[in-house]
């Protein structure tokens, strides 16, 4: 497995899952790997009296934390929401490794995702053949999750067309897949249940009916509260791919992933951190996620193409790709950014040369 160029959280992290097992002594509801306890303990990082360290998976509130793994403990499934970037879907594949141990049960939202994406499909050779079977039937992620007792995760579920969205009612409502073609039905084993996720820029795509709404406990993950946070989070995903990715670079310097973490918390929020110059907001996100994007793209680079130490001009590339999403609206105000922000700030004068030269 070590040529796999990213391995599921369960596999990844298995020691660390393997030595919260040990030291877990709290009650476990049916099916769990973990108790929610060690669950929290696996998310959030910790010491373990052995002394071994368990890694923040997610660097944020805690108290949501304990919302969404006490949720996933009833009957209640989880819809993780917010704007894109906010580790929706990592915390998602987490919180489904240290469950039930098994990330794997995915359906991934979109446009085209089919009612059999979520029910059951046919090998139609077979149902040619020897009609309808439970041979000829194709178990889904869903199926499998409700037969094994699992936690089954669709992705951007709001990209999936209504009527498809609403097969899941009679999955969350009554714990029950019925299967007429077969006359007969399955029937979900405790420790089933369902996490889903959707971003707010996809409000009004295919937004949830009032009865699918009701089936799920919502939890808002917002962007980092501070940049000091947010740093933490940059730094600690950047060096973990650079690991995995195995870029030959020196770790990047915290000064450069301050002042990317800054300029991206400026133009998104409208306003320098000193509160004294009120900004333009670009069109796009400008997330966490693609903050970290940002640095790997400037470690590769320097990497390759420099001397392995991550500098202004390595991540000015990245920074406008990010930025500038719409030719027009987006470079005007990434311009009078750099010159009215960037040009003036101390410190940042090669900064802004190397943003001047890409743009």
């Amino acid at each position: 497995m070590s040529d796999v160029l990213r391995q599921h959280a369960e596999k990844q992290f298995a020691h660390e899952l393997a030595a919260l097992k040990n030291f877990d002594d709290r009650p476990k509801p049916p099916s769990w790997q973990l108790s929610p306890s060690a669950v929290i303990t696996y998310l959030m990082g910790g010491q373990l009296p052995d002394g071994t360290e368990i890694s923040a998976k997610y660097v944020g509130s805690r108290r949501l934390m304990e919302i969404a793994v006490s949720t996933l403990a009833t009957d209640r499934a989880l819809l993780l929401y917010g704007v894109p970037g906010t580790a929706k879907s990592w915390v998602s594949e987490h919180l489904a490794a240290a469950i039930s141990g098994d990330s794997t049960l995915l359906i991934q939202g979109t446009a085209g995702t089919s009612e059999e994406a979520i029910r059951y499909g046919w090998n139609y050779a077979r149902l040619l053949s020897e009609g309808p079977s439970r041979a000829a039937l194709v178990d889904s992620p869903m199926m499998r999750a409700m037969q094994d007792g699992k936690l089954c995760r669709i992705e951007e579920l709001t990209r999936i067309p209504s009527d498809v969205q609403d097969t899941l009612i009679t999955v969350l409502s009554e714990k029950t897949l019925p299967v007429p073609e077969l006359n007969t039905e399955i029937q979900a084993v405790k420790g089933f249940n369902v996490i889903a996720t959707a971003n707010n820029r996809d409000k009004g795509v295919n937004e949830l009916s009032s009865a699918l709404k009701r089936r799920f406990n919502t939890v808002i993950l917002p962007v980092p509260d501070s940049s000091e946070e947010e740093i933490q989070i940059v730094q600690k995903r950047v060096t973990d791919l650079g690991r995995a990715l195995e870029i030959p670079s020196e770790p990047p310097a915290l000064e450069e992933i301050r002042r990317i973490v800054t300029i991206f918390r400026e133009l998104r929020n409208g306003v320098t951190e000193d509160g004294k110059t009120k900004l333009k907001s670009p069109s796009g996100t400008l997330s966490t996620a693609e903050a970290i994007s940002v640095v790997s793209q400037g470690l590769s680079l320097a990497a390759h193409f420099g001397d392995a130490v991550l500098r202004p001009h390595d991540v000015a590339a990245g920074l406008v790709g990010a930025i500038v999403k719409d030719p027009v609206q987006d470079r005007v105000v990434w311009h009078e950014y750099l010159e009215t922000v960037v040009k003036e700030r101390s410190g940042w004068k090669d900064v802004y040369r190397a943003c001047k030269e890409v743009s």
